[in-house]
């Protein structure tokens, strides 16, 4: 054994196996087609097996939300890719231009070679899975690195994805930070990772080194927006869905509500009785995700005890009958937290937990200017029947995504891309844009057998002074 071995060590002949097995054969319209109905096959054989391993991980995982959020998205965008693929692969005529004639262009969309996938611990398998088959749809071979948070998963995908693909063509590395922090440094053609903001920081500048380029899929907070004039019962329904959907542990869960303040006692109210009509008891609830570690569950309870340290108001809006077992089990109640101002810490980083900050607003201006005062979201939430109110958000908020009187689901729909924006992200994957974020558009531009370029050279007479005139006009 090499006492001075490194992690980079391990993992830099598995990047060379991949890299000169993809030199060898780039895989074509066939093979990807083929890899992705095994992939989506393998998967479907295995949901039990991914439900059971996702929840071990997490001490209790919603079954249905792992359906949902893990299965049902990774078969949607697969069959999104195997819909549309070969249209994507064609090559799209360009103009070459009047100056150019008579030469024609093209541009053609070529795989890169090896793509490196750093994927998080929330949707385990999704944001695993979702990125590599994207990329094996856009011709290229994966090294993926799952989450030390969720080994039981971690595993299932090491032995899914070795009994799908040759070991040649996609690989996995396991292993804590260290490995991640060498995994972000390996000289791959594209690299995506998803994580926090701060992880994704060291991530950038690891692969810096290398000008590897990045997708950056981080996070942040969240707003939604409630217009005075909105359906309040749908938009509760939808907001609570969206808050506490994986007990809040969703990248673009809502954050925090900016609500009327004529409206908060309403929007409170409606809160309490939404999330006490869907969970009567927390206690050994079958449909009510836990917290996946005791540092996070740490973390969140330490937002809860810094507001009250505030003097703000923390409402929890169902309580676990048994306390003792509720902290065992890392069983978070939900919570609303009622105007908190920026100093408090839970104002100040992403929650990601089943706690919602309510902050009132006197006007729409005043809730652009507070939204737009602070980093740029990965998701925007606005809920209004104002159609000029609607136009106002969209015309003067930047962010990652957005949902019209909805939360979440824009990121189900395979055709809209996804992806940050500043402190929440670079880049973008799903349907077509992720097809191209693992590809080299390359321009190609085919010459004529006589053109007239051939003319336009020293001395610059006659003929190629008159083309130069002409051209330069």
């Amino acid at each position: 054994m090499d006492m001075n071995a490194t992690p980079a060590d391990a993992l830099v002949p598995t990047l060379h196996r991949l890299r000169a097995s993809w030199l060898a054969h780039r895989p074509d319209y066939a093979q990807r087609q083929d890899d992705l109905k095994r992939l989506r096959a393998g998967l479907k054989d295995r949901l039990e097996p991914m439900v059971k391993a996702i929840s071990a991980d997490f001490g209790h995982r919603s079954r249905h939300e792992s359906m949902l959020g893990e299965g049902m998205t990774v078969f949607g965008e697969i069959d999104h890719m195997l819909s549309h693929l070969k249209s994507w692969m064609k090559p799209q005529r360009r103009s070459a231009g009047w100056r150019m004639w008579p030469a024609r262009a093209e541009v053609r969309y070529v795989p890169l070679g090896v793509v490196g996938v750093i994927a998080p611990w929330n949707y385990p398998v999704n944001l695993a899975l979702t990125p590599l088959a994207t990329a094996i749809a856009a011709g290229n071979h994966v090294y993926l690195k799952p989450s030390e948070h969720t080994p039981r998963t971690s595993e299932f995908l090491r032995e899914l994805l070795a009994d799908v693909f040759p070991e040649d063509r996609v690989a996995v590395a396991l292993g804590g930070a260290d490995v991640g922090g060498a995994f972000a440094g390996l000289p791959f053609d594209h690299l995506l990772f998803t994580g926090s903001t701060a992880v994704g920081r060291k991530v950038m500048a690891s692969a810096a080194l290398n000008l590897t380029p990045v997708t950056l899929e981080l996070g942040g907070k969240s707003p939604v927006f409630i217009g005075e004039d909105a359906p309040f019962a749908k938009a509760v329904t939808r907001i609570v869905t969206g808050k506490l959907y994986n007990a809040g542990q969703t990248c673009i869960a809502p954050d925090y509500a900016l609500v009327p303040l004529a409206r908060r006692d309403e929007f409170v109210e409606a809160v309490r009785t939404e999330v006490r009509s869907r969970y009567a008891q927390l206690d050994a609830n079958p449909d009510y995700t836990h917290i996946v570690n005791e540092g996070q569950y740490r973390r969140l309870r330490g937002l809860l005890d810094d507001a009250r340290e505030r003097g703000l108001d923390v409402m929890t809006l169902v309580e676990p009958k048994d306390a003792a077992r509720a902290e065992t089990e890392r069983l978070l109640a939900p919570a609303l937290v009622l105007d908190p101002g920026d100093d408090s810490k839970i104002m100040q980083e992403e929650i990601f937990g089943p706690i919602l900050p309510v902050k009132t607003y006197g006007s729409a201006d005043e809730a652009i200017a507070y939204i737009n005062g602070h980093d740029r979201p990965l998701a925007f939430y606005c809920f209004s029947n104002d159609k000029a109110e609607t136009e106002k958000m969209l015309a003067n908020i930047v962010a990652g995504g957005v949902c019209v009187n909805e939360t979440l689901f824009h990121n189900v729909c395979n055709d809209l891309p996804f992806g940050g924006v500043g402190a929440s992200g670079m880049g973008h994957y799903h349907g077509r844009e992720g097809f191209l974020t693992f590809s080299k558009i390359m321009p190609v531009l085919h010459q004529a057998k006589m053109p007239l370029s051939d003319r336009v050279k020293p001395p610059y007479r006659g003929l190629a002074n008159l083309v130069v005139r002409l051209f330069a006009r």
